[in-house]
């Protein structure tokens, strides 16, 4: 059985190639440094190495946002007993929630019924051993959730249910991506001892948002990325979009 990580990470290359069609054909082997291989068709060998955009900037939570916070992951993991109570699926789930309409205490039991009933439904059909996403949009959720995202993949043996943007909200996304960048650009001499033709790198982000206000996708598209790797791209998770920075 592969570590919990490395099966994440499968899932995510299979998201990336189900979002992206100018993906190459072959398949992609997990690997370490970089964290997948491909074998082109030409018999070239490209390398994608994949990381997790990390909100530096972002602001520190009060008491009142911690609490918050704790309340929204006992309501996740309560969904996800409900949920596996009835079914055997592992699951990689992320559940957006609303900063306009919170979920009182009061409502908790009849928001975790009416959620893991509605995800059983959206399974109806779905075969154990394909992979898959799906996207609940807020139309058809409960008031206080904005979004869930549901990822099967055959190779994920651990279910991950998670509250999206866990990390924080940043407060200069740009900043975030040029670190991200550099960060992988330090390590990238490390990668190229496998002596593979290209190098790709894919952040992953659960949904590309900011403290400010603004189209942020046209912000990012507009901005001047600089990086050694051929290809540099960004996933946001929630949206299945893929924005390509180099």
């Amino acid at each position: 059985m592969q570590e919990e990580k490395k099966q994440l990470e499968i899932l995510l290359m299979d998201y990336f190639r189900s979002c992206y069609p100018e993906f190459p054909t072959g398949s992609a082997v997990p690997s370490e440094s970089p964290d997948f291989i491909v074998k082109m068709k030409n018999k070239h060998l490209l390398g994608i190495e994949l990381t997790r955009l990390n909100p530096a900037s972002a602001t520190i939570p009060d008491e009142e946002q911690r609490e918050e916070i704790g309340f929204r992951n006992g309501l996740i993991l309560a969904a996800k007993e409900l949920f596996e109570h009835h079914s055997k699926v592992k699951l990689f789930v992320k559940f957006m929630f609303s900063e306009h309409k919170k979920i009182s205490p009061e409502r908790e039991i009849a928001v975790i019924a009416q959620v893991s009933a509605l995800m059983r439904n959206k399974l109806t059909g779905k075969k154990e051993n394909s992979f898959y996403k799906i996207v609940i949009p807020k139309n058809e959720l409960p008031d206080g959730l904005n979004g869930i995202l549901m990822v099967h993949h055959p190779k994920l043996e651990t279910a991950i249910w998670e509250r999206a943007n866990n990390l924080g909200i940043s407060n200069d996304v740009v900043d975030d991506i040029r670190q991200s960048i550099y960060k992988k650009d330090e390590k990238l001499r490390l990668y190229q001892k496998q002596h593979l033709n290209y190098y790709w790198l894919l952040i992953t982000t659960d949904r590309l948002r900011g403290v400010k206000s603004f189209n942020l996708s046209n912000k990012i598209l507009h901005e001047n990325f600089q990086s050694r790797f051929q290809h540099v791209f960004l996933l946001d998770l929630m949206k299945s979009k893929v924005l390509q920075l180099v």
